[in-house]
């Protein structure tokens, strides 16, 4: 059984769990093996468990090269803890799988994850305006209407709109296009674009789109600073001012504006040390748990890298302001902090580039599920974002300036209906153009007449140019 490249779409984490556990199943080499006097059948060491695992996983296109030994042992404590292995004795669940000699069996049955029974969300459709319906606080309802005294004339009136005579006047209520209208196009187009993006028939089973805050899209795209770095409002929701400084001290070393204490061997362990545990205290990743799926499916798009950051940049777009601040901040200090030669070694157990990963995918992506796969896509997608982080975490301009043209459009259609005279005058069409202002054309024409027949002058040197 070869692997296979799984692609965007509903359930891919848990796609990739179940070809993960087969492929495991169906490659790892059992014999008989011999524990403290005992002879055991169809069984293999832990030991070999890490070792064949972990060239599968760098073999398979899904994860990369780049899984290292510790994430394979991690996948091999919830492979016992999910009964997908067990120990000789038949013992799984609270045992503590090590990389030692102990031996290990598949159970008969082969455990695959359940695919997760959610709810089917009804697709949002966002309603323009209707001119024709009363707005809010318009209603009949609660208009008093004064009883009507039928007379000669009144019958008479009735009568001939009734036959057709005289045409029936009908109010017509003039909305306008609110900022909640403009939100909601915002987030109506950027659905549709990250839709046609992945590839999908609908985000429903990788999005509940009804948590999807278009307030924080505006913010995202507009509120940004020269450096497209998100500016809050809430000054609470900042990151804290030692937090920002021991940043700004690593990712500018060694010349720091910042640094004003003495430094000390050892001094960037300890301020790196500081980040780490900062950023690995929240209680909820960066990328949230509710677009753990989105994400997750963008993952499945990077043999295609333009289209991978295209959907990257659209999903960052759907974060809270805070967490899309703190992302680029971080993403961004990882990513110097890996091209810094002048930096000391931070770990002397992984080199620097490895160990941001390490230290930070967990606080950027992860599953509220135990069961899954989260630490190798977590480290597939940050080291996507150290290398690509200028353009991800950019506004797409593209689509910025299509949705923007979209809702100038719908501005000058609701102008157009509520003063079409005006209208007429501001943006007159070619053929308008003649009628509405005839002197000016009939000026340009001359003017053109007469240069046409003004005959030939040659060229004539001056005193000036002879000088």
């Amino acid at each position: 059984m070869e692997p296979r490249l799984v692609g965007p779409g509903p359930y891919r984490a848990t796609r990739l769990w179940n070809e993960t556990i087969e492929l495991f199943r169906a490659g790892m080499p059992r014999g008989r093996r011999r524990s403290r006097l005992r002879t055991h059948e169809r069984c293999f060491r832990a030991s070999e468990a890490v070792a064949w695992l972990h060239e599968l996983l760098r073999g398979n296109q899904n994860f990369g090269p780049e899984v290292t030994r510790g994430q394979t042992v991690q996948l091999l404590k919830k492979f016992l803890k999910n009964h997908v292995i067990e120990d000789v004795k038949g013992r799984w669940g609270q045992e503590d799988f090590r990389e030692d000699g102990r031996l290990y069996r598949f159970p008969p049955s082969s455990p695959l994850k359940p695919y997760p029974k959610r709810p089917s969300y009804g697709k949002e459709v966002i309603k323009f305006p209707d001119w024709n319906e009363p707005g809010a606080g318009t209603s009949q309802e609660r208009t008093p209407v004064k009883p009507t005294v039928m007379n000669s004339e009144m019958w008479y009136k009735r009568h001939s709109i009734a036959i057709g005579e005289v045409p029936a006047c009908r109010l017509v209520y003039r909305q306008k296009l609110t900022q909640t209208n403009i939100e909601q196009i915002w987030k109506s187009m950027m659905m549709s674009h990250l839709q046609k993006v992945l590839g999908l028939d609908s985000l429903d089973e990788v999005l509940d789109t009804k948590l999807v805050n278009p307030k924080h899209i505006l913010h995202n795209v507009y509120n940004i600073n020269k450096q497209g770095i998100v500016i809050l409002e809430d000054k609470s929701k900042e990151l804290p001012h030692w937090v920002l400084s021991a940043m700004k001290c690593l990712a500018n070393w060694p010349t720091c504006s910042d640094l004003k204490q003495p430094t000390y061997t050892g001094f960037e362990r300890d301020v790196f040390k500081t980040i780490a545990d900062y950023y690995g205290q929240m209680k909820e990743p960066l990328l949230t748990f509710h677009l753990f799926d989105v994400f997750v499916s963008v993952l499945g798009l990077l043999h295609k890298t333009n289209k991978a950051i295209e959907a990257f940049q659209v999903s960052c777009l759907l974060l809270p302001p805070e967490n899309r601040k703190k992302l680029q901040l971080l993403v961004r200090m990882m990513a110097r902090i890996s091209l810094n030669k002048d930096l000391p070694p931070l770990s002397d157990a992984a080199n620097t580039r490895t160990l941001m990963v390490q230290a930070f995918s967990h606080c950027i992506l992860c599953s509220k599920d135990e069961v899954d796969l989260d630490e190798l896509l977590a480290a597939k997608l940050v080291m996507f974002l150290m290398d690509n982080y200028d353009e991800i975490l950019n506004i797409p301009s593209s689509l910025q300036i299509a949705i923007e043209e979209h809702v100038g459009q719908l501005r000058r259609v609701q102008f157009q209906k509520s003063y079409p005279e005006v209208y007429k005058e501001r943006f007159p069409t070619s053929e308008t153009e003649a009628v509405l202002f005839p002197e000016k054309s009939k000026q340009k024409s001359q003017l053109l007449m007469w240069a046409l027949k003004k005959p030939f002058q040659p060229f004539q040197r001056t005193r000036s140019f002879r000088m």
